[in-house]
């Protein structure tokens, strides 16, 4: 295998590893907010306007949620 395959698998095994810790310390909709902020999901990132219309919420409450969860995974990394 050439180098890039190699990176590859290994930035697809780190983003398993994250999301599993994320599990375990995000509730449901924190753990969607910032998966689909961020494109953990390998899919493209979303604005907070995207992701409100999604849950049907307001962009300043997807801030909140969001900011809320990135609090905790700080907290997870300390």
């Amino acid at each position: 295998m050439d180098n890039l395959m190699w990176y590859r698998i290994e930035v697809s095994e780190s983003l398993k590893i994250l999301r599993q810790n994320m599990r375990s310390v995000l509730s449901d909709r924190e753990y969607y907010i910032i998966t689909k902020r961020f494109g953990l999901d390998g899919e493209k990132e979303l604005t907070q306007r995207q992701i409100a219309k999604t849950l049907s919420i307001s962009r300043s409450y997807v801030s909140r949620i969001e900011r809320a969860g990135l609090k905790k995974l700080r907290k997870l990394l300390e």
